[in-house]
């Protein structure tokens, strides 16, 4: 017999790799349909990752970033990127940084969440930045203008 009471409700267990790949129950996720709407719905607050559907909050566990960077171009002045959800945004320069291990993240969704760039994003990125590994400083530049990459 199922209840009407939303707090008796079996939650799905819905995870984000470290790829960015949405998984459920463990089996991975590849409906576009399905996928699109998780994305375009996740939240975050205080207490982590959630999907809000209608009165449920259904909490999804993010291994790293909940999105990942997969291409980079420089068009003019502006760094383009696309996000693995399909979306097209810029690239605010001020919002990158490179970890210890010179991963690179940036902020995404208006600075709603923090995306990894993938491997090829990452390469296309570094064609743009000039490292100087005596200060360990990275600046990259794009249409004539210089940002310095902040290292955590």
């Amino acid at each position: 017999m199922s209840t009407s009471d939303p707090a008796e409700w079996m939650l799905p267990r819905l995870t984000v790799n470290r790829e960015g790949e949405w998984l459920h129950e463990g089996q991975e996720i590849t409906h576009p349909g399905i996928l699109a709407n998780l994305m375009g719905n996740l939240r975050r607050d205080a207490a982590g990752y959630f999907i809000q559907a209608g009165p449920l909050r259904v909490p999804v566990d993010v291994a790293d970033v909940p999105f990942v960077v997969v291409r980079v171009e420089a068009v003019g002045s502006v760094l383009r990127m696309t996000v693995n959800d399909g979306t097209e945004e810029p690239l605010d320069p001020a919002t990158l940084r490179l970890t210890a291990a010179g991963i690179p993240y940036c902020r995404i969704k208006g600075g709603q969440f923090d995306a990894r760039l993938s491997r090829a994003a990452a390469y296309q990125l570094g064609q743009l930045i000039d490292y100087d590994d005596a200060t360990g400083t990275a600046v990259l530049k794009v249409g004539g203008t210089t940002h310095h990459v902040r290292r955590e």
